[in-house]
């Protein structure tokens, strides 16, 4: 593998046994450095545990035994300190007023940690495994005929299968074959876009007048030499967004013969808001407790063709967009509080990794206080705001410091659902059970390390406050290396202080590497599932139908 040459696979699995016999005890198999953290603090986590079984049952009992309902909302490329902290939130020229009092209400996560961008991200989340682990490692955005697999066991599964409803509305993503769609994937109510904002937001007639894209529009230049009239992507023979009605997807934002514009974008995302609302309402009536997965895909937006005001002094596409995706919040909370659950329900937001600079100066995003940006492994690429409200339960203004990553969701939210013996064990599971953060507070986290990976590729590792990158392939294997105190060097720019951590810490890394790559190799990784694309889709239009079969003439036979 790029960037470990310098480490050997040929290893002694001297730890994994060890692993293999804790795990045996608590069913789920983690991730080999968790073994290491058991090891030493196994007393102070069984003593947290008495107490987070005896605060779990007493609320469960004062709401008929009834488990807490879930409301998570993942936002798109919003990095740390984008939303919630109104002290930053000036340097770029906008508020985010509901954000900031859901920060107020509840507890602000200070060290979470997702994947560089938004698939992985959803796929670590969904399935609380390093997305390596499950062969879907990069955000496709055109028919790739990939996708989740059927074997993986989603979050939404586990909870269903604990007496949930569960619901997603919004982005998905997790790729174009049938078994990938959320409704394959334990949703009990699914409405959602195959594809992405590359397709939706900038692959658009109005992106193509604004020059933020080129080269889509049919038309838009003279092809006297192209024979591959589907090379050159027109976004609107691609599926849009589908619904699930009466246990059957249908497409439902084009007609045949009908152009993807801005204007259909936008009203996406409003029906989507308004979805989220009528699904709120509708699960709150019922008896059984809730998973409400909501996953807008604004603030992501380019053109400012659809901005009726701008209300920022920013004025750039994002910073718009947060501000409105700021007051859907806002409306969520509200009507949660409106419906008189509040006491019963967890809600959380957070953003899915750091934001797209690529386009700075068009949408006035940028790097802050890490550098880095979407798609990258630095600290401003996967370091999120996440804020968590549980009146009664959580401590209103308090925050945690403890690393989380966002694989430790499908784990902490399959103990609040009292759904844990629903977690597969003939895996790997990466995500930690962190519900003591959530209900202890600060310091009862079980996790102070996270690797990072780009695609298949791990690019660096983090230890507590400290961070290896590792070297480039053919690079000496120290010297390439890049070692930071991330409290003293936050943007990851002092490399020429490596010498000062290196002597003790690379055989630490070293050995951290080793154990996660030996687990690997115990538990090989998925391969990419791949597929006819569109499947199960009812109404498929005429001119996807052609996408489709020159999408298949091309793919080897079977």
């Amino acid at each position: 593998m790029r960037h470990l040459i310098w480490v050997t696979l040929l290893l002694s699995f001297c730890l994994i046994p060890a692993a293999s016999a804790l795990a045996a005890k608590d069913k789920i198999i983690h991730d080999a450095e968790y073994y290491v953290l058991e090891a030493q603090n196994g007393e102070k986590w069984a003593a947290d545990d008495k107490k987070i079984d005896k605060k779990l049952a007493e609320i469960r009992k004062k709401n008929g035994g009834k488990p807490p309902n879930i409301i998570y909302i993942l936002l798109d490329d919003v990095g740390f300190g984008e939303l919630g902290m109104p002290d930053l939130n000036v340097i770029r020229g906008y508020k985010t007023p509901n954000l900031d009092a859901l920060a107020r209400q509840g507890l602000s996560l200070q060290r979470m940690y997702t994947e560089p961008s938004c698939t992985p991200t959803r796929v670590a989340l969904l399935t609380g495994r390093h997305p390596v682990r499950t062969g879907l490692v990069e955000a496709k955005t055109t028919l790739a005929g990939e996708g989740l697999a059927a074997e993986e066991v989603t979050i939404a599964e586990v909870l269903r299968d604990a007496g949930y409803a569960t619901s997603h509305v919004g982005k998905w993503h997790m790729g174009d074959i049938e078994q990938a769609f959320a409704n394959n994937q334990g949703f009990m109510h699914a409405e959602f876009p195959i594809h992405q904002q590359a397709q939706l937001a900038l692959m658009n007639p109005e992106a193509v007048q604004s020059d933020i894209t080129r080269g889509i529009e049919p038309g838009g230049q003279a092809e006297a030499f192209l024979l591959d009239q589907y090379f050159v992507t027109d976004s609107s023979r691609m599926l849009t967004g589908v619904e699930l009605r009466d246990g059957k997807l249908y497409e439902v934002d084009l007609k045949p013969g009908e152009r993807w514009t801005q204007k259909k974008y936008r009203e996406m995302n409003e029906r989507y808001q308004e979805s989220a609302l009528e699904q709120l309402r509708g699960l709150a009536k019922h008896d059984k407790p809730f998973f409400l997965n909501y996953w807008p895909m604004l603030p992501v937006t380019f053109t400012r063709t659809d901005i009726e005001e701008f209300m920022t002094p920013n004025g750039g596409t994002f910073a718009e967009g947060i501000v409105e995706i700021d007051a859907w919040v806002g409306q969520i909370l509200d009507e949660v509080d409106r419906l008189g659950i509040a006491d019963n329900t967890i809600v959380m937001a957070m953003g899915d990794n750091g934001t797209m600079i690529e386009y700075m100066g068009l949408t006035g995003a940028a790097d802050r206080i890490y550098r880095g940006g979407k798609g990258q492994h630095l600290e401003g690429g996967v370091r999120v705001n996440a804020f968590v409200r549980w009146p009664g339960v959580i401590e209103p203004g308090s925050s945690a410091e403890d690393i989380m990553h966002v694989s430790d969701l499908f784990t902490t939210f399959a103990r609040l659902g009292n759904a844990t013996d629903n977690i597969p064990a003939d895996r790997v599971i990466d995500g930690v059970d962190q519900t003591g953060v959530l209900l202890l507070g600060e310091t009862h986290g079980r996790r102070d390390y996270v690797y990072v990976y780009e695609g298949v590729d791990l690019r660096s590792v983090v230890k507590n406050k400290y961070k290896m990158h590792l070297p480039a392939p053919g690079e000496h294997p120290i010297l390439g290396a890049g070692f930071f105190d991330l409290y003293r060097d936050p943007r990851e720019e002092q490399k020429s202080q490596s010498i000062k951590l290196a002597t003790w810490a690379a055989g630490q890394f070293a050995s951290m590497i080793q154990r996660h790559m030996g687990l690997r190799q115990k538990y090989p990784d998925r391969p990419p599932t791949h597929g006819a694309p569109y499947g199960g889709i009812e109404n498929l239009r005429p001119e996807t139908e052609e996408l489709i079969e020159v999408f298949l003439a091309g793919q080897p036979a079977k």
